[in-house]
């Protein structure tokens, strides 16, 4: 009985180096990043309810709730 065998042709392996060039891209704001001026807005409207039920609290603490709450809206 007769086997026959199947040649495989292999392919050349590409051997040269080719080095890409990167453009750079422009950084756009997105809806997850927050504009300062929301921000701002929103901090100062904590700050007034804050004022108003006679809580003690920092303007940093106002701003970083200001944040988490803008966040959780997008």
């Amino acid at each position: 009985m007769k086997t026959s065998k199947a040649k495989t042709i292999s392919k050349p392996k590409k051997t040269s180096k080719v080095s890409k060039t990167v453009k750079s891209k422009k950084v756009t704001a997105s809806k997850s990043v927050l504009n300062e001026e929301e921000i701002r807005k929103k901090t100062h409207e904590i700050y007034n309810q804050r004022i108003a039920r006679g809580e003690h609290g920092t303007e940093l603490d106002d701003w970083h709730k200001a944040e988490e709450t803008l966040l959780k809206r997008t």
